[in-house]
């Protein structure tokens, strides 16, 4: 008889866990791309962010940048191919990745709003920012 119990419980366990990742599986993956580093990040960065939603359309990605991550948020930023990172921005922008600047380091910077392109929104903190939407909002972390 415990026999019989102890695989009842079994299989009731995997039934649930079955059911959970079901619901989880039609949830977006979310996704937090970190940018601390300058241009040549960002150029890898761009990239990256392409070749995910080509693998998974559905994906929720926001980006993050401080420091000099800032750089290719900047209006008429150019990568190392002297190609403007603008249209890049804008056309992952209209496919739903979301652009977030930090403020502290516009303000250390002396850094005009101004000078940020449109498709970006200014965030108190890029650090706590990051934090933030891993620990509170179950974004995974990936830094290129």
């Amino acid at each position: 008889m415990k026999v019989f119990s102890l695989f009842k419980a079994l299989w009731l366990a995997v039934g649930l866990a079955l059911s959970g990742s079901a619901v989880a599986a039609d949830e977006p993956v979310k996704v937090v791309y970190h940018m601390s580093e300058g241009i040549p990040q960002a150029s890898r960065a761009i990239n990256n962010i392409r070749n995910h939603l080509a693998a998974d359309p559905n994906v929720k990605i926001v980006v993050v940048a401080h420091g000099l991550g800032i750089d290719f948020l900047l209006k008429d930023a150019m990568n190392q191919m002297e190609q403007p990172f603008g249209p890049a921005i804008a056309d992952l922008a209209s496919k739903g990745v979301e652009f977030r600047v930090c403020n502290n380091t516009l303000v250390s910077r002396k850094v005009e709003l101004g000078r940020v392109v449109a498709d970006a929104k200014v965030v108190p903190s890029g650090v706590a920012e990051t934090a933030n939407l891993q620990a509170k909002q179950g974004f995974v972390y990936l830094r290129p």
